[in-house]
């Protein structure tokens, strides 16, 4: 046990689990009067808590497989963010009982007015999706199992066996990753509008959840690295290195983001225009307005200072700001598919996202506090933490 973290987390994380077993009994009432915001709100806060474990595991294989400076502070992070995936997957349960809520394809009514919905029947049916969301956690918490697994060994051998095995599984890891969003991410997400299309779409969900993953694993390591052990291997140029990061996956963000649009807009197509045109309705405009700000523009010129990067409590602020904005695009990806002409917001949405939120972060606390904070036994972090 690592006692060090078990003081600065120990109540924090405890407080966490209480939130969110209370905001989760705060959500049962919705269940039952309001199950169409119901199972919304929880959508949206399962995907959300789904990113932010997906995101640390792909930055925690990219890590393995380049040894860059930049993931040996952040390694333990990445490492408990991605423990939690199994929990997520027993999260996701509840939204099985809602499809056809949620989804249009799932209403046999909606699906025989709909040629659309009919040429996707095939692919689309409530066994078969419930099916690939199964096996999408079952590959995700496997590849998670033996990451936490083997760095454990490589922290109790000096043999690099374990290293090595690190690195092997990396690199299809890194393949399955984005293979596996892009066919959840029509699932759970295209699928509420299924006559919208793109192709680029899953690639940039997975880009969301990684800028998503490294601003919180930014913000967690200005608050406990001066705290705990790693004050001894962390130097400003492990922040300068995590804000290039930072700044890199920002700009591919933002590429895509405007890439998808712009492909879209000048084909002028309806099906596609329309996913856009729900989102700039009424006050969904503002939403994007607020995206386009702290999602982009301003860590992105901010980001542009060597000075900033290398400033612990400037790059979290930057990170906090991401890491915020992000929740209003997942938000922003979802809701508007059922309130088309204008913002809603409601009770649940926060319950939901408090609620599991709470609950994750007590659990990814309790993976973070079962192994030392500092790699050991990996000689290419000993030359590492000699040039610091």
């Amino acid at each position: 046990m690592n006692r060090d973290l078990e003081t600065v987390l120990g109540k924090r994380s405890w407080i966490g689990l209480g939130v969110g077993i209370i905001c989760l009994l705060l959500c049962l009432p919705g269940w039952f009067l309001e199950p169409r915001q119901f199972y919304l709100s929880y959508l949206f806060a399962e995907l959300f808590w789904i990113g932010v474990a997906l995101g640390c595991m792909a930055f925690l294989m990219i890590h393995y497989l380049t040894g860059g400076d930049w993931g040996w502070p952040v390694r333990r992070f990445c490492e408990a963010g991605a423990g939690t995936l199994p929990l997520t997957g027993l999260f996701f349960i509840p939204l099985f009982f809602g499809i056809h809520v949620l989804y249009p394809w799932a209403r046999p009514v909606q699906v025989a007015a709909d040629h659309v919905l009919q040429n996707k029947h095939p692919f689309f049916s409530i066994w078969f999706f419930i099916g690939r969301a199964v096996v999408a956690f079952i590959i995700w918490s496997w590849i998670a199992y033996l990451l936490n697994k083997w760095s454990r060994e490589q922290d109790e051998t000096l043999d690099p066996a374990p290293m090595r095995r690190l690195r092997t599984l990396s690199g299809p890891g890194l393949v399955v990753y984005p293979l596996t969003i892009t066919v959840v991410g029509v699932d759970w997400i295209m699928s509420l509008e299924p006559d919208w299309f793109s192709t680029m779409f899953p690639i940039l969900l997975c880009i969301g959840q990684m800028l998503c993953g490294l601003s919180f694993m930014i913000l967690l390591l200005a608050w406990l690295g001066p705290r705990t052990p790693l004050a001894k291997v962390v130097g400003k140029e492990n922040y300068h290195h995590l804000g290039s990061l930072l700044l890199a996956m920002t700009m591919m963000w933002a590429y895509l983001a405007f890439g998808q649009l712009i492909i879209i807009w000048s084909g002028d197509l309806p099906h596609e225009i329309s996913w856009y045109l729900h989102r700039i309705a009424g006050g969904w405009r503002w939403v994007l307005v607020f995206l386009v700000l702290f999602h982009f523009f301003i860590p992105f010129f901010l980001l542009l200072s060597r000075q900033v990067k290398r400033t612990r409590l400037a790059l979290a602020a930057i990170a906090g700001s991401i890491f915020v904005a992000h929740i209003f695009d997942v938000w922003w990806m979802i809701a508007p598919s059922f309130y088309t002409h204008g913002i809603h917001v409601s009770w649940l949405d926060f319950t939901a996202f408090f609620g599991l939120g709470g609950i994750w972060f007590f659990f990814f606390a309790r993976n973070l506090e079962s192994k030392p904070l500092v790699p050991m036994n990996d000689p290419r972090f000993a030359v590492a933490a000699a040039e610091i």
